[in-house]
This record gives structure tokens, C-alpha cells and sequence, in this order.
């Protein structure tokens, strides 16, 4: 079972019902992800989410890219795009770029709803390595109810009242990918310190899970710290590999 590196950055998500208004001035948040296997603590990467304003609309922007070192073992050079409707953090547009380990991937999501329907229509353009051809597919997903992407979710997440939620409970709803919808399942834990590079962060934990609609798991278990102050940033993620663990700090101010 792999795990996505870079969901760890952005998939910390909630439900309607328990959203606070929340608007957000233009931001650049940054992050390191860090490796570590017994012994081994080394910086793999890091990564850039931005945010402008824009009338209604937020648009945002992920950068993620490994370090010289990683780069011998696993290349990654991503890029996420995404528009998203202020009011209730609806997406309208998402895309993916991503060149990892010499494969290229380009995924396109654009978004209608009707009522309480969600209808994805995705675009797949894939190119394996530099001599392979590259192929174009789509595939239209469809959910009841809040659905978002793995950009959107950071943002989403933010705006949750985690303050009338009791530890232990539960919520679910939907993500769609460039090829599927997963079904998300958050556990709060409560208020919990962390501390790293010398810095102190009061913070909300989380545990989140990811299945498909036949209820199997399509990645390992991950957990999140989110500042309870005023911004809800996600200082802490942390996620299992089939070979050690990934952290991502977040190293601004």
C-alpha cells in the first residue's frame, strides 16, 4: 500500500455542518518534508501553498519538489492548481502536473452541481517516460453531497469549528482523485503541544482515513495538527511509508 506523499500536505478535511465563516487574506505557507527511518532524519523536500483573492473565488497553488539528494532515488517536481468558490469552499477547478521518478501526469477536474449532485469531469493525460507516447483518457465521477479535491481540502479544513466537535468523533464525505472518489473518514483526538525547531504550537489533532466505495483502504493512515489560533495552520503531518515515515513541518512564522 503506497502512500501519497503529497496528500500529506492537503487532505486534512471536515464536514459542512461543522464550518465556522472563515475568509482568508493572501497567504504563502511553507513546508518541509522531512524522512525519517530508525537513525535517518533528513530533509526529502519541500513545498509552497499559496492563496489569492479574486473576487468570489480563491485561487491557489501548490509547489512540491524533492531534494538533490532524493532526487537519485525518486524524482518529484508537482505542481496542484486550483479555483475555489468562497462561500462553502466548493471547487470549480482543479488540476495536477506532476513529473515523478520520470513519468509525467496531468490530471484536469471541472466541477458542476445540481442540488445536492456533484458531477467531476476528468481529464487523465499520461506519459510514462520520454520515449512512451502520451495518451489521453476521461472519466466522469459523481458523489452526493460535499465533495472537494486534495487542494481545496487544505483550505476547506480550515474553516471547520473543531471547538463542538468531542474527541473520538467521526465524519465522512467525499475527495475526488483524477480517477476516482474516495470516501474520507476524519477522527478528532482533541488539543494536543507540538513542538519542533524550537518553536510551541497548541494545536488540534486528527486522524484521517481514505477508501473507495467498496470500503478498502487506498492509503495508510495519516494524522494532522492544526493550530487552533485564529489562522488553523497545519504545522504537523505525518504519514507512513513501506519503508520508514514522512513529516511535513510547516517553517514559516
Amino acid at each position: 500500500m503506497r502512500l501519497k506523499l503529497l496528500s500529506l500536505l492537503f487532505i486534512i478535511l471536515s464536514v459542512a455542518t461543522s464550518a465556522i465563516a472563515a475568509t482568508f487574506a493572501n497567504e504563502s505557507l511553507d513546508y518541509k518534508v522531512m524522512y525519517k527511518w530508525g537513525l535517518i532524519h533528513k530533509q526529502a523536500g519541500h513545498a509552497t501553498l499559496t492563496l489569492r483573492n479574486q473576487g468570489n473565488r480563491y485561487i491557489t497553488q501548490l509547489t512540491a519538489a524533492s531534494e538533490k539528494w532524493a532526487d537519485r532515488f525518486y524524482m518529484v517536481r508537482d505542481t496542484l492548481n486550483g479555483v475555489i468558490i468562497k462561500n462553502g469552499f466548493l471547487p470549480i477547478f482543479y488540476e495536477k502536473i506532476a513529473r515523478e521518478g520520470g513519468e509525467y501526469k496531468r490530471d484536469i477536474i471541472k466541477y458542476t452541481r445540481t442540488g445536492n449532485t456533484v458531477i467531476g469531469d476528468c481529464t487523465r493525460i499520461r506519459q510514462k517516460n520520454k520515449k512512451k507516447p502520451i495518451t489521453t483518457d476521461s472519466i466522469i465521477l459523481k458523489a452526493q453531497g460535499m465533495t472537494i479535491d486534495m487542494l481545496s481540502a487544505f483550505y476547506y479544513m480550515r474553516s471547520v469549528d473543531y471547538q463542538k466537535m468531542k474527541t473520538g468523533e467521526n465524519v465522512s464525505l467525499n475527495v475526488f482523485s483524477g480517477k476516482r472518489k474516495e470516501l474520507l473518514k476524519i477522527i478528532y483526538h482533541g488539543v494536543e503541544t507540538i513542538e519542533y525547531d524550537e518553536r510551541t504550537y497548541q494545536c488540534y489533532h486528527i486522524t484521517f482515513t481514505f477508501t473507495s466505495e467498496g470500503k478498502k483502504k487506498t492509503s495508510d493512515d495519516m494524522d494532522a495538527w492544526i493550530t487552533i489560533d485564529s489562522r488553523r495552520i497545519p504545522v504537523k503531518l505525518e504519514g507512513k511509508l513501506p519503508v520508514g515515515k514522512i513529516h511535513c513541518l510547516y517553517t514559516g512564522k
